[in-house]
């Protein structure tokens, strides 16, 4: 049944690969309601929700961005978020592909901002033992964007990119544009002066089931296309793996439901962001 949070029903959602829609139709599940997506025939992406008897409602505001369609079953207050990195024509854009997990999508979210996890679950990838401390660093609700920002996070990981085999102590920076939408920008280890910048857009189904896509923007002139969708496609499902065990399956924003330690600084403000937007879809206060 569609929710009737007007949080979530009132922001912008990625449901589609852009190159994966055609004039066919195709059907998927959006916050509880099932919606059709299509080209018409000027080519132009149309969405509209399917109504208990079958029959199609009026036409979803749609737009193509970051590879991706995009659709809201509100009335947004503003557009889509930027990513800067998008326009830079030397960029390679990596799309990695959907893939369906058994999770509240804002667990997925709080799951990308954790590098507490880094060197038991991406082990000699993303992190390993001994090095398991997480340094401290600065999250903060940004005010005059609305957004999640971590800044001054430092990791060792023993395999910081694709064109990378050794380990360092790494520079991360994450940002959360919207509550289903979290980013992350890491030093580029081949041009140290500029930012890989990659995305996970997330597509709420059911409050405890969702789909997302990582969507990556980097600078890479040596490695092939399947070298750096495998790199991303590995760690995210291990992921997937440890969200979809998780208990509850809903995110808790109820004080104290979930004790925070100090690394989890960014979880803290990004559920202190979600409980003053009122966001109850995919949580545990409630989405009906």
């Amino acid at each position: 049944m569609k929710t009737t949070d007007r949080a979530a029903l009132d922001d912008w959602y990625a449901v589609e690969t852009s190159t994966d829609l055609t004039t066919m139709p195709l059907t998927t599940r959006l916050l509880g309601q099932d919606i059709e997506l299509r080209r018409d025939g000027e080519g132009r992406p149309v969405v509209r929700e399917i109504l208990d008897d079958g029959a199609r409602g009026p036409a979803l505001p749609a737009q193509e961005r970051y590879g991706c369609i995009w659709t809201t079953l509100g009335h947004p207050n503003r557009d889509i978020f930027d990513i800067a990195e998008a326009l830079e024509t030397d960029r390679r854009f990596v799309p990695c592909g959907w893939v369906k997990m058994r999770a509240s999508g804002l667990r997925v979210v709080e799951n990308f901002l954790d590098m507490a996890h880094f060197p038991f679950v991406h082990t000699d990838i993303l992190g390993s033992e001994p090095h398991t401390e997480v340094p401290q660093y600065l999250s903060e609700i940004r005010r005059d964007v609305d957004e999640v920002w971590a800044t001054n996070c430092t990791f060792f990981q023993p395999r910081i990119a694709a064109t990378e085999s050794s380990g360092d102590f790494v520079h991360l920076t994450y940002r959360v544009p919207s509550p289903f939408v979290v980013m992350l920008y890491r030093v580029c280890p081949t041009a140290p002066d500029r930012l890989d910048a990659i995305a996970l857009f997330i597509q709420p189904m059911e409050e405890g089931l969702c789909r997302a896509q990582p969507v990556m923007y980097l600078v890479d002139k040596t490695s092939t296309h399947t070298a750096l969708l495998n790199f991303e496609q590995v760690i995210f499902l291990q992921d997937r793996i440890i969200v979809e065990n998780q208990r509850p399956l809903l995110l808790p924003l109820e004080p104290r439901a979930e004790i925070p330690t100090r690394a989890d600084s960014s979880s803290i403000a990004y559920r202190r962001w979600l409980k003053e937007k009122g966001i109850r879809f995919g949580t545990t206060m409630g989405a009906a």
